[in-house]
């Protein structure tokens, strides 16, 4: 057998480049994800995806995008979606006995506002008395806003109205001045400074931070949890790597999602959306599982929406919040 120099030398270039390049998972296991479109809920997935960290755990998403976490629940409680991603909701449906969490994306820091129009006499809390106030029941939005009211010494209903609208037309009913107020999340204040110039934010919720906490997260049917521990564990692996990477180079990973995700949103409004969000790394993450700080958390908002929604013999966040997974997978 005659073996060239040449050969030799391409061999052994070829090795060293296995070597170099990140190892990719040969077979991969297929999860059906529905998610939200704002980076709170999707920044990890999406950078985790384009810089194969899932693909490197063996995981292969088919994504399936929605615009409230109602529709997500629905889907996933349908069958059609093994698992999903969402803001506030995630203290939700998993309360009603719908769905197991399992991970943590961030805390929606300041991305939950309440904005007020000047022009109509809403200054301060006090000016909201008897004045409506749209937003989108059930979602991170009215969490905050009960959260703000109650902190100010309001209660609804009674001292103010809420009108339930989807965001958009909420927003839209501020800007034509048919409400005097709007709680919202992120990006949604970018078009109310645009078209309200005289427009204020009242606050935001890291007023109520740290006792209050929003969290949104990723929940899985029972039955899909319950028989692939070790798919989800992946899922875990891969999101950790990507969620690292977007808190050690934000730069970088801002630019990379507004060009290949966000194309329709300019860079500066991206990045104002993740100042807007509370992130930590997985190790973070760990101890904050581990000392019951995120179950705490969870139990804030699942509270809110046993009132709201008069849930009958909700399910504790301690039992629908499964924190054992991630602190097996992930190291302190």
């Amino acid at each position: 057998m005659n073996v060239t120099r040449r050969t030799i030398l391409k061999s052994a270039a070829l090795a060293g480049a296995a070597l170099a390049a990140p190892a990719i998972a040969q077979s991969r296991t297929k999860v059906k994800l529905g998610y939200l479109h704002t980076l709170a809920v999707d920044g990890q997935i999406w950078t985790g995806i384009d810089r194969g960290n899932f693909a490197k755990h063996g995981i292969e998403f088919e994504l399936a995008k929605f615009t409230t976490g109602l529709e997500l629940f629905q889907a996933m409680i349908g069958g059609s979606i093994d698992m999903l991603a969402t803001g506030a909701v995630i203290s939700n449906f998993p309360a009603r006995g719908q769905g197991k969490m399992f991970l943590v994306n961030d805390v929606e820091f300041a991305t939950a506002q309440l904005w007020v129009r000047a022009d109509q006499g809403i200054k301060s809390f006090a000016d909201l008395k008897g004045k409506k106030i749209s937003t989108t029941t059930g979602t991170t939005a009215h969490v905050f806003l009960d959260n703000a009211l109650r902190a100010n010494g309001l209660d609804h209903p009674g001292d103010v109205e809420i009108v339930n609208q989807r965001m958009s037309e909420a927003v839209t009913s501020f800007i034509s001045g048919a409400v005097p107020a709007v709680a919202l999340w992120v990006p949604f204040n970018i078009t109310v400074k645009e078209k309200v110039p005289g427009a204020k934010m009242l606050v935001d919720a890291s007023a109520y931070y740290p006792k209050a906490a929003i969290v949104g997260g990723w929940a899985a049917r029972d039955d899909f949890y319950a028989k692939n521990q070790a798919t989800c564990a992946n899922i875990i692996r891969g999101w950790a790597e990507a969620n690292d990477y977007m808190i050690a180079q934000p730069k970088e990973a801002l630019g990379a999602l507004q060009s290949k995700r966000y194309a329709e949103v300019p860079l500066a409004d991206l990045e104002e959306q993740y100042r807007c969000q509370k992130m930590f790394t997985a190790a973070q993450w760990h101890k904050m599982y581990a000392d019951g700080t995120v179950t705490g958390w969870l139990q804030q908002v699942t509270d809110f929406f046993v009132r709201f929604g008069n849930i009958q013999n909700a399910v504790p966040a301690s039992k629908y919040f499964d924190p054992s997974l991630y602190t097996k997978t992930i190291k302190a």
